[in-house]
């Protein structure tokens, strides 16, 4: 990375086929649980997002990077827009909106299990104020189609023609992968010509690892957990310092990890009944974060109460937002 951005690696700006290369960025929207992080995941390849069934789980913009010889795709996750009811959705709802701005193409997502509500319409009209102010193209990408039958989905897709106007629909599921390659090639045809990748080949995310942790932490600790807990859990790395006297064969990090809730009700339901529930979420998230590291890992997981730290400014920084 350099001070105006990512580091760029210059091949020339012609593909090995002879067509121009592009490359850019693109910005998934959509209300929560709309699947953008798993069709993040299913354009990579790769788990750089976590997922879960229960609404606001992304926090933090992740960029994925999907490259092809003529073609680099940066796609940025970003949390669902939604009316915040705390100061913590507030400043969720800015990224987004300050995510917008920047980039070259937008995809709004928008569930093909789900009919179309008020929550799509206050992001379509947000996305028509952009499309009108400062010219970005919207693709409109009718998601989870392996959950539906055609008729409803012929339904789905003809509700979001009538949603706003789309420079493109596009239905895929990110499950089963049909169409996630249209899904792809469709939104890197908006990108601007580049004289190369804007990251080197073979890089899939530009998230610390440190975040990359955390995420994979609070992807565990949401599974199973009641509704009201997703809002109300944030995870920070404390360190992460390679075990002293290991064989340099078989090194061993140790990762020092807070998990943090709002309530000492919550701290019981993650702990669990004679700690049973966090030793499951340290079994989980310790198996993603081997595979992350490529390496042996020592998690040690400590549940914190914050209160109210969605509501508090000094605590929302400190936690990261």
């Amino acid at each position: 990375m350099t001070a105006d951005g990512p580091s760029r690696q210059v091949p020339g700006d012609v593909a090995a086929d002879g067509a121009a290369y592009v490359a850019g960025f693109a910005c998934l929207v959509g209300r929560p649980n709309a699947g953008k992080s798993t069709l993040t995941n299913a354009l990579v390849g790769h788990k750089v997002a976590i997922t879960s069934s229960k609404p606001q789980t992304t926090r933090h913009t992740i960029r994925g990077i999907v490259t092809t010889p003529t073609s680099q795709l940066v796609l940025v996750d970003t949390p669902g827009l939604h009316k915040p009811r705390t100061l913590l959705g507030e400043r969720l709802n800015d990224v987004v909106r300050e995510t917008l701005l920047e980039v070259d193409v937008i995809g709004f997502c928008l569930p093909a299990d789900q009919k179309t509500g008020p929550g799509d319409s206050f992001i379509a009209r947000e996305l028509k104020e952009i499309q009108q102010g400062k010219r970005r193209p919207v693709v409109a990408i009718a998601t989870k189609i392996d959950a539906v039958d055609r008729q409803r989905l012929a339904e789905h897709l003809i509700s979001i023609d009538q949603l706003g106007s789309w420079d493109a629909i596009v239905p895929c599921s990110a499950v089963d992968g049909r169409q996630v390659d249209d899904v792809a090639q469709v939104l890197s045809s908006y990108l601007p010509p580049s004289p190369g990748p804007l990251y080197p080949q073979g890089v899939l995310t530009d998230e610390p690892e440190t975040i990359m942790i955390a995420e994979l932490v609070r992807e565990a600790a949401l599974e199973g957990v009641r509704d009201e807990l997703p809002h109300s859990l944030a995870v920070v790395v404390e360190e992460m310092v390679p075990r002293e006297g290991r064989p340099a064969d078989k090194p061993l990090l140790d990762v020092r990890v807070n998990v943090f809730v709002e309530r000492s009700s919550q701290k019981a339901i993650i702990i669990g009944r004679g700690g049973s529930r966090l030793r499951q979420v340290g079994t989980t998230a310790r198996r993603g974060i081997e595979a992350l590291l490529g390496q042996k890992v020592y998690l040690d997981l400590h549940v914190k109460i914050a209160k109210d730290w969605q509501r508090d400014p000094k605590q929302l920084q400190r936690l990261g937002f």
